[in-house]
């Protein structure tokens, strides 16, 4: 395996749903959870972040009110994150659940230290709640602690195996890339990371690989030379 001390995961909710698209795939969940055992057990800190979307999502709703919308995303994420936590239990690690607002006895208030004493116990650490602020996408979220956590990269589980010049679910002519830079990202307007996120990963310097989630083996293959996905580097 690569040089990588820390890294933050990124889940996709939809992803995590299987053929079902909306709530969980137990099966799905559980081969994630051994994958990333396997990071562990190699002495990589691993931080989690999964997206709500298997749940909702505020922006496609026209008749409430976008902050409120935003926090029924929110509160999506944390319902991820206590399941699939739960299933890390499950295949033998310690977890523990971080977001930046109270959630009663189901999660612990973030803060650097608390998180980085989880760390070097070798718990799993799960961000969920995004930034705790409306207007801001899980990506950011998840670049937000990435970069806060001086994670050495960002490793991002999507329902496609990597960046495309186009949408490959309509141009089956649409080229991959092996690698990319943030800038191309944001001159040719490729679907990654919302635009928030990519300019923060450019600016602070923060890599991405990008990889198909339900291909075998993606998440250990993304930190050895197996890896297959797409490289978003400044």
């Amino acid at each position: 395996m690569k040089e990588y001390k820390r890294v933050l995961l990124k889940l996709s909710g939809e992803a995590l749903a299987g053929e079902k698209k909306t709530g969980f795939d137990e099966a799905t969940c559980i081969k994630v959870a051994n994958q990333v055992k396997q990071l562990v057990d190699q002495g990589i800190e691993v931080g989690i972040v999964i997206g709500g979307g298997n749940f909702w999502r505020g922006r496609t709703s026209q008749t409430i009110d976008r902050t409120k919308a935003d926090q029924i995303g929110m509160l999506a994420t944390v319902m991820n994150c206590i399941y699939v936590s739960e299933i890390f239990r499950f295949v033998g690690m310690d977890t523990q659940i971080l977001t930046p607002f109270e959630c009663g006895a189901m999660t612990k208030l973030f803060s650097k230290d608390r998180a980085n004493k989880y760390f070097k116990r070798g718990t799993v650490v799960f961000f969920a709640g995004g930034t705790g602020h409306p207007y801001f996408s899980t990506d950011t979220g998840l670049v937000l602690r990435a970069i806060e956590m001086d994670a050495d990269v960002i490793l991002c589980g999507k329902a496609i195996d990597g960046v495309y010049d186009s949408d490959p679910k309509v141009n089956k002519d649409a080229k991959k890339y092996d690698e990319v830079s943030f800038q191309e990202v944001l001159d040719k307007k490729l679907a990654v990371i919302d635009l928030t996120a990519t300019i923060m990963c450019l600016e602070n310097k923060m890599p991405l690989l990008v990889f198909g989630l339900n291909e075998e083996n993606s998440i250990v293959n993304s930190v050895t030379d197996k890896f297959n996905g797409t490289k978003v580097t400044v």
